[in-house]
């Protein structure tokens, strides 16, 4: 079961560390990721450069910012998910990935165990999910660290953010924008006009935590400034529903989500749901040799999930 979509990471200053690079090729997950010229030659040094899209100059100049400060300071990875969103199409698909380049293990959440995933086949279910509607505008992966494998959870949430681990519906008429929090952007503005968004439990990504990897944003913009500038701009954008907070030591954004509770999924007319449960050949096993040199900062579980159909 290999996605049917195509995967696409966004990555600065990281070609060292390249945690979300390896996940895909752990797993079998063929992908581009996007960089900046003056780093091709470190990139490309480390992974195939077929593998490998340079972002054109223009995106990064008609990028909208949300600011009148210009090119003084870093616009963020919005030009890059830009030029993502629009290779996608060219290449005639109706969706794309889009990821962060800090996300290290992909897993199942299934009876209390979270089980490393060793193929793409959670990402076809996703797409697959998604597909069956008219109007999902993103899905994705919840962060594993949001979804306690000893807390009951649902399957999936509709209508909240979709953040690093991104499925785009290509007709949706935006773009990124913003120099900070383009993605709580980018969902907000999905769901002011009725769109869903879709954030499955089921399936997670264990994405390392902010400001703790060097390169990307933190070098940008966190290092430097904190994350006041960043909820400053959250609010700005969506003051109907955001509001700046202080918690963990520093500067953050509340959202509030209720407001789109009511926008609900529309099946398309030629779908029909099959009833049982389709695990899509999914198996989940002991598998030592495979978590050997490869496990997350919690490795309790020496479990996989393998597809054999």
């Amino acid at each position: 079961m290999e996605p049917k979509y195509p995967f696409y990471i966004v990555s600065k200053g990281r070609w060292d560390s390249r945690l979300t690079s390896k996940a895909f090729e752990r797993i079998g997950i063929p992908y581009h990721i996007v960089i900046d010229k003056d780093e091709f030659d470190k990139y490309a040094a480390v992974i195939d450069p077929k593998k490998i899209l340079v972002m054109p100059k223009r995106y990064y100049e008609e990028y909208d910012t949300c600011d009148d400060l210009g090119d003084t300071k870093a616009k963020g990875p919005g030009a890059s998910r830009n030029f993502c969103w629009d290779h996608s199409i060219e290449q005639g698909y109706e969706r794309h990935w889009v990821f962060d380049d800090n996300v290290r293990h992909f897993y199942r959440l299934h009876n209390n165990i979270k089980a490393h995933v060793t193929d793409g086949t959670i990402f076809r279910i996703m797409e697959d999910f998604s597909d069956r509607y008219t109007n999902v505008a993103q899905s994705g992966p919840n962060y594993a660290m949001f979804a306690p494998r000893k807390q009951k959870q649902p399957p999936f949430i509709l209508n909240t953010r979709i953040y690093s681990m991104i499925l785009i519906n290509n007709k949706i008429p935006y773009r990124w924008r913003g120099r900070y929090n383009e993605d709580t952007d980018l969902s907000l503005r999905a769901l002011k006009d009725g769109w869903c968004t879709v954030l499955f439990n089921a399936f997670l990504g264990e994405k390392v935590g902010t400001q703790t990897l060097k390169g990307g944003n933190t070098a940008q913009f966190y290092s430097k400034e904190g994350t006041l500038p960043k909820s400053q701009m959250q609010v700005k954008l969506h003051p109907d529903v955001s509001k700046l907070v202080w918690k963990f030591n520093r500067w953050h954004h509340h959202v509030d989500y209720r407001p789109f509770k009511n926008n609900k999924l529309i099946r398309r007319e030629d779908v029909k749901i099959p009833v049982g449960v389709n695990d899509y050949g999914m198996k989940i096993e002991k598998n030592p040799e495979w978590l050997s040199g490869k496990r997350s900062s919690k490795p309790r579980m020496n479990k996989s999930c393998t597809n054999r159909s």
